[in-house]
C-alpha cells in the first residue's frame, strides 16, 4: 500500500486490490509485440510510486456513491467498478508521462531508487516512451463511451504542460513571486489530482457542486502535494526520497521557501542567497561546491523560518481540501480516510 494510504484496514484492503488491478490494466494496456518497447515500459513501471493520482480516483469513487452501486440494475458500464478501475489506469499513465518528461527537462539521473529512462536509454528514447504513455492513456480512456471524462483528461494534460512552459520561461528569474509560483504549482501537478476527483464524481453522476467541490479537494491536495515535494528537495534524503534532489537549485527554479526568503531576509542574507542561487545554476560548478552551497541555503532558510513558513503554507490548503470533502460528503469512513489522506501528505518523508 502506498505511504499516503491512512491505517482504515477495510478501505485499505480494498484499496490494495483495486490498485492492484490497476497495475494490471496499465501493463495489458501497454503491451507491445516488440520487446524493445515492453523492455522500456517494464521499467518506467518502477515510477508507479505511491499511486496517488489513481487512488484519488478510487477513493473519490468510493466516497460519492452507495456501497452496492456497481450492482444496480441498469447502472451503466462508466458507474461499474471497471469504469473506475479504466479512469485510475489513464490518469496514471498520464502522470508517468509527465514524470519521465521532467526527468528529461531536469536531467535527472534518479527516480523511485532506480535510473531514469533518460540516464538509461538516453534522451531520445525517453521522449518517445512520454509521448508512448500519452497515447495509450487516451487510447485506454476512449472505451469509455463518454467524451466528456475524455475531454477532463486532455484539459488537465494541456493544463499540465502549459505550466511545465510557465516554469521553463520562469528558470533562473529571482524576482519570481509566489502568485506565479503557485500558478505554476496548480497547472502542473495539482490540475491532473482535480481531475482524478472530478472524474471519480462524474462517473457516478454526481450534482455539479459534488463535482466541483471533488475537483477542489484534489486540486488543493495537490498544491500541497507539491510544496512539500519542493521543501523536500531541499531537504529531504536522497536515499529516503528515492529521486535526484537538488534539481530545483541547478535547474534555477525558485520554489516557496527561496521565493520566501528572497522577500523576507534582510539586506545581507538577501544578496548572499542571490549569488548562491546564481552559482548554483552554473553548470561548471563542482559536485563538491554545489552540495556545500546547497547546504548554505538550507542554513538561510533555516534562519529566516523560510522552510517552516512553506510547511505552514501546505498545512493551510491541507485545510482548505479536507473543507471541500467535510461540507460535500457524507460522514463515513471513507470520508475520513480521505481527511487522513490529506494529513499524509504533508507529514510524509519521501
Amino acid at each position: 500500500m502506498p505511504v499516503l494510504a491512512p491505517q482504515d484496514s477495510a478501505i485499505r484492503q480494498r484499496l490494495d486490490g483495486d490498485l492492484e488491478q490497476v497495475r494490471r490494466l496499465f501493463a495489458r494496456e501497454l503491451e507491445s509485440d516488440l520487446p524493445c518497447v515492453n523492455e522500456l515500459v517494464t521499467h518506467a513501471q518502477r515510477y508507479h510510486g505511491k499511486m496517488l493520482r489513481p487512488m484519488l480516483v478510487l477513493v473519490t469513487s468510493m466516497a460519492v456513491r452507495p456501497p452496492a452501486h456497481a450492482q444496480i440494475s441498469g447502472a451503466k458500464p462508466e458507474q461499474t467498478e471497471q469504469g473506475y478501475l479504466v479512469a485510475a489506469a489513464v490518469v496514471e499513465m498520464v502522470h508517468m508521462a509527465t514524470l519521465v518528461h521532467d526527468d528529461i527537462l531536469d536531467e535527472a539521473r534518479m527516480r523511485r531508487r532506480g535510473a531514469t529512462i533518460n540516464h538509461l536509454r538516453g534522451n531520445e528514447a525517453a521522449v518517445m516512451l512520454g509521448d508512448y504513455l500519452i497515447s495509450h492513456a487516451y487510447h485506454l480512456c476512449s472505451s469509455l463511451s463518454r467524451t466528456d471524462i475524455s475531454r477532463i483528461v486532455a484539459h488537465a494534460t494541456n493544463t499540465v504542460c502549459e505550466g511545465e512552459l510557465l516554469q521553463l520561461a520562469n528558470r533562473h528569474n529571482l524576482d519570481l513571486d509566489e502568485q506565479t509560483y503557485f500558478q505554476i504549482i496548480t497547472r502542473k501537478t495539482a490540475s491532473l489530482c482535480g481531475a482524478c476527483c472530478r472524474i471519480a464524481a462524474e462517473l457516478d453522476g454526481c450534482e455539479e457542486p459534488v463535482a466541483q467541490a471533488m475537483y477542489g479537494y484534489g486540486q488543493t491536495l495537490g498544491i500541497a502535494f507539491q510544496v512539500v515535494d519542493d521543501v523536500l528537495d531541499l531537504t529531504g534524503d536522497q536515499a529516503t526520497v528515492g529521486k535526484t534532489l537538488g534539481q530545483d537549485l541547478a535547474k534555477g527554479k525558485l520554489t516557496l521557501p527561496l521565493i520566501h526568503a528572497l522577500a523576507a531576509l534582510d539586506d545581507g542574507g538577501r544578496q548572499e542567497l542571490r549569488r548562491l542561487l546564481s552559482d548554483q545554476a552554473d553548470p561548471s560548478l563542482s559536485d563538491e561546491a554545489a552540495a556545500q552551497g546547497a547546504r548554505r541555503i538550507v542554513q538561510l532558510l533555516e534562519a529566516g523560518n523560510c522552510l517552516d513558513y512553506a510547511r505552514d503554507r501546505a498545512l493551510g490548503l491541507i485545510d482548505q481540501a479536507k473543507a471541500h470533502a467535510v461540507k460535500h460528503l457524507p460522514d463515513t469512513p471513507v470520508r475520513a480516510f480521505m481527511l487522513d489522506m490529506a494529513d499524509a501528505v504533508v507529514t510524509r518523508r519521501s
